[in-house]
């Protein structure tokens, strides 16, 4: 009963995806599926004329050619089904791969348009992942579909006949097909289950052979020892796994050979009311002959229409996922306004709030500063305290959960989410290495009116001239070894590259995070020499926790916990007692320190030596 409602949504559904694609592919099909049906139906009454013309009474000679027209009717309905058939085979390999890439397309436009706090939804990446598997499995419902209405014509053509020559036949035969069809639906059901529950461990299964197997961690792997271990892992997942498909496949099992025995005994009694209906001489020798082969062709339409069902079924089950996670993907659609931001010359943060989905306490609390145009601001404290949240809340990935954050007096959230963006550089902790082009990775598909010349100025300031002038074909090499002519880079001149994109893009706000921990002490030295021209014309906000890079921000913001426990410039934060000096203690001191204890009788607590920072003062001054 389940299937029979759900088949003809399912059904209306892959039709409407494919009418949407490629129309006439989708019309082709329902009709060569139709045409096909007549063609069947007229085989059949071929077959029935046949038989009477070649049993009736007279010479051999004369019943012979009494049924040549009906032998070249069949000969004809033969010829028409099978080019129908080739013909199906080919729009449908047309149609199949189309639907597919529709589908995955869709899925690709719905998690792009999501807000990035979706992500932080539990259970948001398993139901992506399921919805991947749909989406994938879409172009099983062209051919699903086909067999299914294949199946169908099959059937009301037999069953046409069938009802013409004993209205009696097709009840039973009807009955003798259902116990088969609710064991295999029942059985479709309890694998798409089976599988459904192992979603989680085929992921993990999909992680860990990527671990395994890929470049990046074979060396960890060799030094760590831990082959065995992964493996061991991978094979105790997959005993897993394959635990529940055999006892899918056992309960399956179990349930087709309950419906064949019941089926095969409603069978019998199909036969025994042909041979009763013979016997009686209620039908007559040429009309159950044709009986035969009617009851053969409905028997085997109602069987394919089961197992079609079935797997359409199954198909749609796979199919929901990826049709309900658009549905859910659209409750995280971006709904911002349509504000179309200038640089910004003042970002201004007031009494902001914000906690991720789930989370147990705020990321952030009562947080407020300023940012201005031409000036650097750097965020300081431990690991956790809220800096890279912040940043991220600033250019606008995410919205506060209370409080504000204004562009030039604009709510964020009142800004188009991608207009706003344009106005954002962004140097990650974990940056994208694409495998496109040097160019395409620096632009990221946004060339400006400069060209090559733009992206080599960039090069120079981030250091990665030396990078693109080591290249096979500089700025079109491809940056991935995998790849035919493609060559990789060191880590160091991955951060490179992560910078140039920054610099190369004409945006109001730069956010460094971290973004000289792959660097040497020359490259270092060189981005935060440049870094006052950079800021001339943006706001800048740097997330670093070598405090020696900070002396060039314009103030310092200290985080501890997702609240604002200092701020002031680097002179004034490293020569008074708090968070920042304890930081920088750390740092510049070997000697076993407590936060807030002076360093001797009588002293403040002191980080380092007066000396180290007199002279970090002074360069900051002079800079």
């Amino acid at each position: 009963m389940d299937m029979a409602r759900r088949l003809p949504q399912l059904v209306r559904r892959s039709v409407a995806l494919a009418w949407t694609i490629d129309r006439w592919a989708a019309l082709g099909l329902l009709v060569c599926q139709a045409v096909s049906g007549a063609m069947q139906a007229l085989g059949l009454l071929a077959v029935s004329r046949t038989i009477g013309a070649l049993l009736s009474s007279g010479d051999v000679y004369g019943r012979l050619l009494s049924a040549w027209p009906s032998l070249a009717m069949l000969a004809v309905a033969a010829a028409v089904r099978a080019l129908l058939g080739i013909a199906v085979t080919w729009l449908s390999s047309r149609l199949g791969p189309q639907m597919s890439r529709e589908a995955e397309l869709r899925l690709l436009q719905a998690v792009t348009e999501v807000e990035l706090s979706a992500y932080d939804a539990p259970g948001f990446t398993h139901r992506k992942e399921a919805a991947d598997r749909g989406a994938e499995i879409v172009q099983d419902l062209v051919t699903d579909g086909q067999d299914l209405i294949a199946s169908l014509a099959s059937l009301v053509a037999g069953a046409g006949v069938l009802t013409a020559l004993h209205p009696a036949l097709l009840p039973l035969l009807v009955l003798a097909s259902f116990p088969q069809a609710v064991a295999q639906v029942s059985a479709a059901r309890v694998r798409y289950l089976a599988r459904l529950r192992a979603g989680g461990d085929h992921r993990l299964l999909s992680i860990l052979r990527w671990h395994v197997c890929d470049r990046y961690t074979a060396d960890q792997i060799r030094a760590g020892t831990m082959a065995g271990f992964l493996v061991t892992r991978y094979r105790h997942i997959t005993e897993r796994i394959n635990r529940a498909d055999r006892q899918a496949a056992d309960t399956g099992a179990r349930m087709s050979v309950l419906g064949a025995v019941c089926g095969g005994l409603a069978s019998s009694a199909v036969w025994a009311a042909v041979v009763w209906l013979l016997s009686n001489g209620r039908m007559s020798v040429g009309h159950a002959g044709t009986a035969v082969f009617a009851l053969q062709t409905v028997g085997t339409a109602l069987r394919g229409l089961v197992a079609g069902g079935a797997r359409i079924m199954r198909t749609g089950l796979y199919m929901d996922d990826w049709s309900e996670f658009l549905v859910e993907a659209g409750g995280y659609r971006m709904r911002r306004g349509t504000g179309n931001p200038a640089p910004p010359q003042e970002i201004r943060v007031r009494d902001l709030v914000f906690r991720y989905e789930e989370a147990a306490n705020d990321a952030l609390r009562g947080v407020s500063l300023t940012l201005r145009r031409g000036e650097v601001v750097a965020l300081v404290g431990y690991n956790g305290s809220g800096k890279t949240t912040l940043a991220r809340l600033l250019s606008g990935l995410y919205l506060p959960t209370t409080g504000s954050i204004t562009w030039d007096g604009v709510p964020t959230a009142d800004l188009d989410p991608h207009a706003m963006w344009a106005q954002v550089a962004l140097v990650p902790q974990d940056y994208a290495r694409w495998p496109l082009t040097a160019r395409e990775n620096i632009t990221l598909g946004r060339p400006t009116e400069g060209g090559d010349a733009d992206i080599h100025a960039a090069c120079a300031q981030s250091g990665a001239d030396e990078v693109v002038g080591e290249l096979r074909s500089g700025l079109d090499t491809v940056l991935a070894r995998d790849w035919l002519g493609g060559q990789e880079l060191s880590g160091g001149q991955w951060q490179r590259i992560a910078l140039t994109r920054a610099f190369h893009r004409p945006a109001g706000l730069l956010v460094l995070d971290e973004p000289t921990s792959a660097l040497d002490p020359l490259g270092e030295h060189r981005i935060f020499a440049g870094l006052r021209e950079v800021a001339a014309t943006r706001a800048v906000v740097l997330i670093t926790h070598r405090l020696t890079n900070v002396a060039v921000a314009d103030r310092i913001v200290v985080l501890d916990k997702g609240s604002v426990v200092q701020e002031g410039t680097f002179p004034e934060l490293v020569a008074e007692p708090g968070l920042f000096r304890d930081l920088w203690t750390y740092q510049h001191t070997r000697e076993t320190h407590r936060p807030g204890e002076p360093t001797g009788p009588g002293e403040p607590a002191a980080p380092a030596s007066t000396a180290a920072v007199s002279s970090v003062a002074a360069e900051t001054e002079g800079a």
